[in-house]
């Protein structure tokens, strides 16, 4: 992996604190707060973090029963290097900064979302390509503050903007467009480009477009993004949650839209249809779909979303211009050609789920993959269409099985992962999950506010 991106510190007196940011593998947005002077002695050589920040499950018990990699076991710590390159003003006095994790002798944490991402946009780099990427950020908001949230387990919650559920509605209630629009005026302040919000289909749900751009630009972005709509809500006295299905109505999703460029040309654009570099990139994508699910939809919520006909694709399959595939392309088009990988739930990490896409991009390239052919009608409720697995477990395992992802990701994030996810399946299973309920109260407990 490259060396981080470094930048001038440039810190006058009247920074009093630099927040340190990065995901766990979880996609908690962690980190902690350091005085102006600490970071300024401490940004090149980095800042110790306990390992638990990768050992801790979502109800802050630490995960047992699977192989630890050799820098995990002992409660050590790990360094946390900033990307000055991401420094900014948040706010008066504080600045923010991006980073990923690091061994002390200098290797990165395999299972680091961060790394993990940036190592396949250079293998991507080395084949010759460039990526773009673009994500979509789905949320439901509620009137109830966190507090008022909080004492109510998270359940029977106000939708924020009316009760009424339907896509680009424009007569939402007044405190819905004063949050959306507090979140845009903060995300021009800290200078992060949007290009559109809107009403989703979920009562109290909106959705947010970021400005397309290189991977690992976007995800910072993506996480920075939550934090402020989560910052907002706090002060506006509301509740946001990305959590995949937050109530028993609409889940929420995270579509990742994909191009390639080569020579600064559209690789992916061709004038009768799918490129042959299209072509390739889907079958990559459809031969570790199976597995990437596990990665897409990481918790035990994100498989209730998986309903024929509700909005998720259900099947391993592609369409051109088909929103019920898991991979829709966007044909015709010489800058706007592109694939949206329609199968992350809103509660996937992004640096992960960006990091698996690639993995099966380079994959498709490499062996020149070609897919079968496009599903041209619904692919919800058709029984010859292979399905995705609709566990944790299955995806798990599927995962674990997967000979391309495990050479792409590395046999220490497959290993680690899967074990944390057969963790979590026997976490709902012995404390308090009711797999025969529409939505659990263990589930609002979990993963409500978290990631």
């Amino acid at each position: 992996m490259s060396e981080i991106a470094t930048a001038t510190i440039d810190l006058d007196e009247s920074v009093h604190t630099v927040r340190l940011e990065a995901t766990n593998h979880e996609g908690c947005f962690l980190g902690k707060n350091v005085a102006r002077k600490k970071f300024a002695a401490s940004a090149g050589s980095g800042f110790a973090m306990a390992d638990l920040l990768f050992g801790l499950d979502l109800g802050n018990a630490p995960t047992f029963g699977f192989p630890f990699p050799e820098w995990r076991g002992h409660v050590s710590d790990v360094q946390f290097r900033p990307d000055l390159s991401t420094l900014i003003e948040w706010e008066p006095g504080l600045r923010s900064v991006i980073g990923d994790y690091w061994q002390a002798d200098g290797s990165p944490i395999g299972i680091c979302p961060r790394n993990l991402a940036r190592a396949l946009v250079e293998r991507l780099a080395t084949r010759g390509y460039t990526a773009t990427v673009a994500v979509e950020i789905e949320a439901t908001l509620f009137q109830e503050s966190i507090h008022e949230a909080r004492a109510k387990g998270y359940r029977d919650l106000t939708p924020l903007g009316g009760s009424a559920g339907t896509a680009y509605h424009l007569a939402r209630s007044k405190d819905w467009v004063d949050y959306m629009s507090a979140v845009a005026r903060r995300l021009d302040r800290i200078g992060i480009e949007w290009e559109a919000w809107s009403d989703e289909d979920a009562a109290g749900q909106v959705e947010v477009n970021l400005v397309p751009g290189d991977p690992l630009s976007v995800c910072d972005n993506w996480a920075r993004t939550r934090q402020v709509m989560r910052e907002v809500a706090f002060e506006l006295g509301r509740t946001v949650t990305f959590m995949a299905k937050p109530t028993a109505g609409y889940g929420q999703a995270s579509h990742v839209n994909l191009s390639l460029q080569r020579d600064g040309v559209n690789a992916f654009y061709a004038a009768d249809g799918p490129s042959a570099t299209m072509r390739h990139a889907v079958a990559g994508l459809l031969a570790t779909m199976r597995g990437a699910t596990s990665v897409m939809l990481p918790q035990i919520t994100s498989y209730r979303r998986l309903v024929d006909l509700s909005g998720p694709p259900t099947t391993v399959t592609w369409g051109i211009a088909n929103k019920s595939t898991a991979v829709r392309a966007v044909v015709g088009h010489r800058s706007q050609s592109r694939l949206e990988y329609r199968l992350p739930g809103a509660d996937a990490n992004l640096y992960l789920a960006v990091a698996t896409i690639l993995a099966g991009v380079v994959a498709g390239l490499d062996g020149a993959l070609e897919p079968p052919e496009p599903v041209s009608d619904l692919a919800w409720c058709v029984p010859d269409l292979e399905r995705l697995p609709d566990t944790i477990t299955k995806a798990a395992a599927a995962l674990e099985a997967d000979p391309i992802l495990r050479e792409q990701l590395g046999d220490e994030f497959v290993d680690y992962w899967v074990g944390t996810r057969r963790w979590e399946w026997m976490q709902f299973h012995t404390t308090g999950g009711d797999p025969f309920a529409e939505l659990s109260e263990w589930e609002s407990a979990r993963y409500f506010e978290f990631p």
